[in-house]
């Protein structure tokens, strides 16, 4: 079982030389950490313990000035060797480390009081009891001690042993999810191409594989794998990585982006979190204050908003809140970050994400903290009913679903199919996945709508479909609303006719009015058959308005009544019939026909003939060869004056 063993302690207090003394390799890899004698970035090494395991060691600069390298190398962490040095004791950046330890959810530790041949036997039970105090309430309590010393060796050997019956006492499953490594190294090799190293935080790659850089989204090919020096064919969760990648030539790779699983795509710019504030941060987190966040290796500048009613969490504190990054990250459910002040000064608290693509929370949501807590705590099929139902869309297809879960997508589609309280929607091949109570609400907001419609449009013998669907308040496709529509329909709720849908119980009762209209229109039509007045000048002479004339017309229209020829031009229908036959006899004896020719026969003006060759053309009886129209075939459009 692969372990990754950190270091974490004030600066000068012996992490550096600890490592040394245990594993033979200076983790002080820089020109700058020579000359100066600190930590400035991250030291790597590996432990070969006594019964045979091997630990990736990482060890972390201790000084304030690089919290921020600490935090880059701190996360995947199995068990931290905390030193405390012997002489100095707790000290301010024992005390922070602490925080960041504790807030990234490291539940094995060993504290190890460096320095012990410097000082007395008592003076190391005054460090131990300071220890004790340090660490009640956090997740490092009763986590045991031990005195060494890297210049005599006092007890390296019983650490080692330590080390090793610690591990082996961590009972730990492979974490679910796809392969994920946030890059804390990456460089140009001459002649090799990009490397990068990391901690792999789940999930198996192999050479040849293809994978995912994110942020940035480019894709790369494994040339080469190394854990603790040795090349391998495959590599996963809980070693230290170097990989050697080939890719878009313009591509860079920098600390704080993951290399990732092809699969995953998904980043994030928003998302909701369970959030502690730390004893040390003594003026607490305020509502919409600017902190800067620290998540695998990356660390971005960002907004907090505190969710309910709270506008500050004191020192100690914990409650529910929405972080909004500067830039986008890789953020996945169960996450944990380190939130520290806009200067860089202080750690002020840390937690953990609950919604990695979560939605602008309105103030005074309804049941917001109770949704939020089934989202961080909640079972299986509560929490994918959850997510699907804080989804501003309404379906999510299983990508989305897997990669909040942070499950495979084997495993999520066989633990999905045995929930109930989802509905899955096949469209056009693609299922999609919603709940019933989603399906319930989008039914009844959709025959709301409609009704809403019909008092208001009488006439109207139904609603646009696209208008409809941009009325009922969800993310909705085209595609899947088609879907939804024909489950209406065959529910026999509604009815369709070509781009129209009206409830199914829904039939137009004209009134003594529409019918006085209706024969009104016609006459007026009539007066001059083919050269009947527009819509504009009908409103005019009918008295009445522009909407209830669309209606009217559109009944006419529906009845086969009229014809529309333009969107404000109508003729009668039979006057249609009557031009069709003119025009199929004329072409059948002369052949061809130009617009003038048309003019001359029937006696009309340009405004008129244009547009009724036009209709032909589109009705099929002509087709348009340069300035002439031709019969489009020998029986071309023989229709009955009934068909209209």
């Amino acid at each position: 079982m692969p372990y990754i063993i950190g270091t974490a302690g004030h600066i000068d207090h012996g992490k550096t030389s600890l490592i040394k003394a245990l594993t033979g390799t200076d983790t002080d890899r820089l020109k700058e950490e020579k000359e100066r004698g600190i930590s400035i970035d991250l030291g790597f090494a590996h432990l070969d313990l006594p019964d045979g395991t091997s630990a990736g060691i990482v060890d972390v600069p201790g000084h304030e000035r690089f919290i921020k390298n600490m935090l880059a190398g701190a996360h995947g962490i199995d068990l931290v060797l905390f030193t405390v040095a012997a002489d100095d004791g707790v000290m301010p950046q024992t005390e922070e480390h602490l925080d960041i330890v504790h807030l990234l959810g490291v539940k094995m530790a060993i504290f190890v009081i460096t320095k012990a041949d410097l000082v007395p036997a008592a003076r190391i039970a005054d460090v131990e009891e300071e220890i004790d105090i340090l660490t009640l309430g956090t997740t490092l309590e009763n986590s045991p001690k031990l005195a060494v010393s890297s210049v005599t060796g006092q007890g390296l050997e019983e650490l080692k042993q330590l080390i090793s019956a610690t591990l082996k006492a961590r009972v730990q499953s492979p974490p679910g999810g796809y392969f994920r490594l946030p890059v804390d190294r990456a460089f140009v090799l001459q002649g090799h191409g990009v490397v990068v190293t990391g901690t792999a935080l789940s999930g198996e790659i192999q050479v040849g594989e293809q994978v995912r850089c994110l942020p940035g989204d480019h894709l790369f090919r494994i040339r080469s794998l190394q854990v603790h020096g040795h090349s391998v064919e495959r590599a996963g969760w809980g070693q230290r990585v170097a990989m050697n990648l080939t890719g878009p030539e313009r591509a860079s790779i920098e600390r704080g982006q993951v290399i990732c699983h092809e699969k995953l795509s998904l980043t994030s710019a928003r998302f909701d979190a369970f959030l502690e504030v730390r004893p040390a941060a003594a003026k607490g987190i305020k509502n919409h204050q600017r902190l800067r966040i620290h998540i695998g290796a990356a660390e971005r500048l960002a907004k907090i908003v505190l969710l309910g009613d709270a506008q500050k969490l004191n020192a100690k504190e914990s409650a529910y809140c929405q972080i909004t990054l500067n830039e986008p990250l890789l953020v996945m459910r169960g996450d944990h970050f380190v939130a520290r002040d806009e200067t860089a000064r202080r750690t002020l608290g840390g937690g953990v994400v609950v919604h990695p693509w979560a939605s602008r929370h309105k103030r005074g949501e309804a049941e917001l903290l109770a949704r939020l807590n089934a989202l961080h705590n909640g079972e299986f099929g509560a929490l994918v009913e959850n997510f699907l139902a804080e989804s501003a869309a309404f379906a999510l297809p299983i990508e989305a679903i897997y990669q909040f879960l942070n499950l495979r997508e084997e495993e999520a589609r066989q633990k999905i199919d045995m929930l109930k309280g989802l509905r899955v929607i096949n469209a056009e091949g693609e299922k999609v996945f919603t709940t019933t109570a989603k399906w319930n609400r989008l039914k009844e907001r959709l025959l709301k709508t409609l009704e809403e419609f019909h008092a208001s449009h009488p006439l109207a013998p139904g609603m646009d479909m696209e208008e409809l669907r941009g009325k009922l308040g969800f993310e909705l496709s085209q595609k899947i609303f088609r879907v939804v529509v024909e489950s209406f329909i065959i529910e026999k709720l509604i009815a369709k006719e070509e781009n129209l849908l009206r409830l199914a119980s829904h039939r137009l009762q004209l009134g003594g009015q529409e019918k006085t209209l209706m024969d009104t229109i016609k006459k007026l039509l009539g007066a001059q058959p083919l050269a009947p007045p527009d819509l504009k000048e009908i409103e005019k002479q009918a008295g009445v308005p522009r909407q209830r004339l669309n209606e009217v017309i559109r009944l006419l229209e529906r009845e086969g009544s009229v014809v529309r020829i333009t969107t404000d031009m109508y003729f009668l229908a039979g006057s249609i019939d009557e031009l069709r036959a003119t025009l199929r006899s004329f072409l059948a004896q002369k052949g061809e026909m130009t617009a003038a020719s048309f003019r001359d026969l029937i006696g009309s003006s340009r405004k008129y003939t244009i547009p009724l060759l036009e209709f032909f053309d589109r009705d099929g009886l002509t087709i348009r060869i340069g300035d002439v129209r031709r019969l489009k075939s020998p029986r071309a459009n023989e229709k009955s004056p009934s068909s209209h």
